[in-house]
């Protein structure tokens, strides 16, 4: 299982004024999107209730007006009522009141995960230490796909930042180092993930046959951030829900989850999306215990983005071997697991494999080598 860190007193928190008290639900809405205003559905949770916190607030774009492709199309940008405050101020007085009760809520062992551009990020982060939140990380999810400047008058975009804190700098919390490194082909996962922005079927649509949402995630983000510092059972919370990609994930991996969305048409979809979201298999949930010239991809990036199914079923060519593929991206085989690459050699009694060849997934009843899956997403990234 995960390995606990404990790190260095925990520094007081910055006081904000909350809303006047309001009666405690006896029992948790798990599994529910509520929807109302996040600092008010927050006040209504008990202290230290939550597990983990992830947050994509309102980033505070500023944007100057409308913004046009150089043959004459206009970008479909965030220009949303939700995303515009008067001034620096107002926008920092509401994050200091979210984050004032996310820390209320949060268990004393938990974290909390806050996703921002540098329009906010860099607010946030102050608000978050004046809180008395302690950061672990900022990882930088570099976007293998990022929206061009069209201007040409800025360098491109190509990154947001996330922020993980515990609650103090003496605080306990859950990080699944080895779930992590398994994930990443038995290599420590580093701070800075490239995974592609939503796109495609993922892409949620309205009617209209527009975007749902205009700051949708992509689900291998919040696959790698759940599984990071989470375990089956395990209560997160999304106080920004959106279209519900913390929820479907959270169901995916078995946590339970509460979703705060204030807009009835985002929580429409959010519904929609979970209710159709299969859990996976009990036994694909089990964590790895407690280790070119074309761009490396991790296999276990091809499970994050579902081009693979934890649970799948893996053989060698001749079907002489067979290994169960985890949501770590770790393979099952007889009791064992490691990588693609470690349970290769391993089957065969060889000081070293190449997985990518070596394992097979079976469509439409033929023997394809995994090799195909990591084919398809170079060329999909247009690698």
């Amino acid at each position: 299982m995960g390995v606990v860190e404990r790190i260095g007193a925990e520094r007081g928190p910055r006081r904000v004024a909350r809303p006047a008290l309001v009666p405690v639900p006896a029992v948790l809405p798990l599994d529910e999107v509520l929807l109302e205003d996040c600092v008010a559905a927050m006040a209504r949770l008990p202290d230290r209730s939550i597990d983990m916190i992830f947050a994509d607030p309102p980033y505070n774009l500023q944007l100057g007006g409308d913004l046009y492709r150089p043959e004459g199309g206009r970008v479909d940008a965030v220009d949303d009522h939700w995303d515009k405050f008067a001034t620096f101020a107002a926008y920092d007085d509401f994050t200091r009141r979210w984050l004032a009760e996310a820390r209320r809520i949060l268990k004393d062992d938990g974290t909390i995960w806050v996703i921002g551009s540098y329009h906010n990020i860099f607010r946030v982060g102050t608000a978050l230490q004046d809180e008395g939140f302690w950061i672990l990380n900022d990882i930088v999810w570099r976007k293998a796909n990022p929206m061009p400047n069209f201007k040409g008058t800025r360098f491109t975009n190509a990154h947001e930042t996330m922020i993980w804190c515990s609650k103090g700098e003496k605080a306990r919390y859950r990080f699944n180092y080895r779930a992590m490194k398994a994930l990443n082909d038995d290599l420590q996962m580093r701070s800075d993930w490239s995974l592609p922005i939503c796109s495609g079927p993922e892409r949620l649509k309205g009617d209209d046959g527009h975007k749902a949402h205009p700051t949708q995630k992509p689900e291998a983000l919040l696959y790698r951030v759940l599984l990071a510092c989470t375990r089956p059972g395990d209560v997160v919370l999304d106080p920004f829900f959106g279209t519900g990609t913390t929820g479907a994930v959270a169901r995916r991996l078995r946590r339970r989850w509460i979703g705060i969305e204030r807009e009835p048409k985002y929580v429409a979809v959010a519904r929609e999306r979970i209710a159709s979201t299969l859990p996976l298999d009990e036994s694909a949930m089990v964590l790895m215990p407690e280790k070119g010239a074309a761009p490396r991809v991790a296999f276990g990036l091809i499970v994050e983005l579902g081009l693979l199914a934890p649970g799948t079923a893996l053989s060698d060519a001749r079907r002489r071997w067979r290994a169960e593929v985890r949501a770590d991206g770790s393979l099952l085989v007889e009791g064992q697991a490691g990588s693609i690459h470690k349970m290769g050699a391993a089957v065969q009694g060889a000081p070293s494999c190449n997985g990518w060849t070596f394992w097979h997934y079976e469509d439409a009843g033929a023997l394809v080598p995994i090799d195909a899956l990591r084919q398809r997403h170079l060329a999909a990234i247009g690698a």
